[in-house]
């Protein structure tokens, strides 16, 4: 998946880019966030980008909010191999609406609302991506809700469904639970009767966890989280959905009761800082889980690896997961937490709010600086 960003030879200058016109005409300036080397927040500027029309296939749409992701955090600093290498427009999820079509599109129209998902090049005013990268956004959805379900919802729908096969009466270690893929998680083992959820998370958040469903926040900075799940349930858990990598993916596995998964989904203990941070780096690789086959059928567990940035070809299954999403949420099951709306300005202190683990919920950017300016938003 990839959605065209400009050439990055254009002007490196920002500028406040004018509205894209609706048609005809010489394609206006837009804004776009680009990464310009790998290194701290002050790698990310705003820059104007010609644009340019759709090709066939594709649609052009005027984005209206960009979801933050934890890979994006990890691909400012290069540790994320799916991002093309800088000067590059990141972003792998954004919302809006349709402004042009490619030849051959009949599936979509101009003024349709949709949620887009791509490798990198969405955190721009406009862009044009294939059409069956675009998927319409469910009624009564904000923008600002559609840029918070794709990349975060399918993570943990497929992890928790796919790979986890979860069921009634079983129990579930959440990581990082107050984040993106965290409340996603949360919602969808709600939708499944008698799920009992463990989430790791700093004290501070724990009321809200309580709230959405977690029975048993732990704080993984005070405490042995997996001491702490041993009191409650000595046979440990069914699933652990593992974002942290190196000796926590050992615990994890350890935590399995006989027949129970783990997830492996990403390596959030690379990050310490804002810059790459080597003895990290290193500590993380020497601590990281390894087994044999062998090993492994003695255990009766199973180890599994997601990667959405990889799936860029599987366009069915993603739709096919998509979908159930957007019933979910018509049906009143889920809803995208939203923890603050930054515009691209800001992608700095936005990065920051995710990196220092402060938020709870999504950290969406918007091209334009928010009407109200209260950067919690009402949810």
């Amino acid at each position: 998946m990839s959605a065209e960003p400009a050439p990055a030879s254009a002007a490196p200058e920002p500028v406040p880019g004018p509205e894209p016109p609706k048609g005809g005409g010489e394609p206006a300036e837009h804004r776009a966030l680009i990464l310009t080397g790998f290194g701290g927040y002050d790698k990310l500027k705003v820059q104007a980008r010609r644009g340019a029309d759709p090709r066939p296939g594709e649609v052009s749409v005027s984005v209206r909010a960009c979801g933050l992701n934890f890979a994006d955090l990890m691909a400012r600093q290069g540790l994320y191999d799916r991002l093309p290498p800088p000067p590059v427009c990141p972003g792998m999820e954004c919302a809006g609406t349709v402004r042009a079509l490619g030849e051959g599109v009949c599936d979509r129209q101009v003024g349709d609302k949709v949620m887009v998902l791509a490798r990198s090049g969405l955190w721009q005013e406009v862009v044009n991506v294939p059409a069956n990268q675009t998927f319409p956004m469910p009624e009564g959805m904000s923008f600002e809700e559609a840029a918070a379900l794709l990349v975060n919802y399918i993570t943990a729908y497929m992890v928790l469904f796919d790979f986890g096969n979860l069921r009634p009466n079983q129990s579930v270690l959440i990581h990082m639970a107050a984040g993106g893929v965290g409340t996603a998680a949360i919602q969808l083992c709600k939708t499944v009767e008698n799920v009992t959820i463990f989430g790791t998370a700093s004290a501070s958040k724990h009321d809200s966890l309580k709230e959405s469903g977690v029975a048993h926040p732990i704080d993984y900075r005070t405490m042995d989280y997996a001491e702490e799940i041993r009191k409650i349930s000595p046979k440990g858990v069914d699933i652990v959905l593992d974002p942290l990598g190196g000796s926590d993916t050992t615990k994890a596995f350890n935590l399995l009761k006989p027949m129970g998964k783990l997830i492996t989904y990403g390596v959030a203990n690379l990050l310490t800082g804002q810059k790459k941070n080597l003895m990290a780096m290193a500590k993380t690789w020497w601590n990281q889980f390894s087994i044999t086959a062998l090993q492994l059928l003695s255990q009766n567990k199973a180890v599994c690896g997601y990667h959405l940035g990889y799936m860029h070809e599987e366009v069915e299954l993603i739709r096919s997961v998509v979908a159930e999403l957007v019933n979910l949420y018509s049906q009143g099951k889920i809803k995208p937490k939203i923890d603050s709306v930054w515009p691209f300005d800001q992608v700095a202190e936005a990065m920051k709010q995710m990196q220092e683990k402060k938020n709870v919920g999504k950290v969406i950017l918007v091209p334009e600086a928010p009407k109200e300016e209260s950067k919690k938003a009402e949810n």
